[in-house]
């Protein structure tokens, strides 16, 4: 599988899971160690991002688009992306990410999620 099919498929079942408003299945695209940012204070580990996703309001959206990949090692990618997070009674927020994957027992996963925010 192609950088691009790896970093797709990840993020592909993140998205996912971010539209249906499922944080535990949003959490289980993390590594169990894994260094999350969005735009609230950073936390370590599913739990976190399970918590983080669970305060997002409902109709919450993500469409994303890939900008850079890089294969740091073979178990490990780099990602850099634009997201665009919509909602049902404001504006779109538009943001860049970075993850970081690391492939743990054969599975993909985000070990590390930082959101910026350009103004």
């Amino acid at each position: 599988m192609s950088e691009a099919q790896i970093l797709r498929t990840v993020l592909d079942r993140w998205k996912s899971a971010v539209d249906a408003h499922e944080p535990d299945r949003v959490a289980a695209c993390f590594t169990d160690d894994a260094i999350f940012q969005g735009l609230q204070p950073y936390t370590v580990g599913r739990a976190g991002v399970a918590a983080y996703y669970a305060g997002q309001p409902l109709g919450l959206t993500a469409a994303y688009g890939i900008r850079e990949i890089r294969r740091l090692a073979e178990d490990v990618m780099l990602g850099y992306l634009e997201v665009e997070f919509g909602f049902t009674d404001r504006p779109a927020l538009i943001v860049n990410l970075g993850v970081l994957l690391r492939r743990v027992d054969g599975d993909w996963l985000i070990g590390h999620y930082q959101v910026s925010r350009l103004t």
